[in-house]
C-alpha cells in the first residue's frame, strides 16, 4: 500500500513523501491519525503540482532572502550598552530584540528568532549570525558603544 505522508513520521519518511507500507499499519493507524492519504492517482497529480508550486514560491524567498543577505552587512549598526565611568565593561549584556529593533530602522525586518549574537560583555565590534532563509545566513558586524 502506498501513502502520500501529510507530516513527517519518524524512521519512515518525512512530509509530502510517498511510502510503501503494509496494509495495516496504512489503513489502521497513519491514515486515521491523519499522518497520510492514501497514494491514488489523483493524490499524487495534486503532491505533485503543490510541490511544483512551492519550489516557485521558494525560489522567490531566497531570492528575497539574498537581497536583503547583501545589504545587511553594509548597514552600519550601533548598539548602546551601560557601562561604569571610565570603564568597558557592559552592565547586563546586548539582547537580540535590541539587535533587531536597530536593523528594523534602518529598514530591514529580521526576525529575532534566527539571530544569534555573540556573549556580549565589553565595547567593542562583533558579529551577529542571521538565519533569513533555511539556506541563507549571513554574518553582520555590529558595534557596542557607551550609552
Amino acid at each position: 500500500m502506498n501513502i502520500i505522508l501529510k507530516q513527517d513520521v519518524e524512521k519512515l519518511g518525512f512530509k509530502n513523501e510517498i511510502v510503501s507500507v503494509k496494509n495495516g499499519y496504512g489503513r489502521n493507524y497513519l491514515i486515521p491519525k491523519g499522518y497520510g492519504i492514501l497514494a491514488t492517482e489523483t493524490a499524487v497529480k495534486v503532491l505533485t503540482e503543490n510541490l511544483k508550486q512551492q519550489t516557485k514560491k521558494e525560489e522567490t524567498e531566497i531570492a528575497e532572502a539574498n537581497k536583503i543577505a547583501e545589504a545587511l552587512p553594509k548597514l552600519e549598526i550601533v548598539l548602546k550598552g551601560k557601562v561604569a565611568e571610565g570603564g568597558t565593561k557592559l552592565f547586563g549584556s546586548i539582547k537580540t530584540e535590541q539587535f533587531t529593533e536597530i536593523v528594523a530602522g534602518l529598514g530591514h525586518n529580521v526576525n529575532a528568532k534566527f539571530v544569534k549574537l555573540p556573549k556580549i560583555k565589553d565595547l567593542g565590534t562583533y558579529d551577529a549570525e542571521v538565519r533569513l532563509h533555511r539556506t541563507v545566513s549571513v554574518s553582520v558586524p555590529f558595534k557596542v558603544i557607551a550609552e
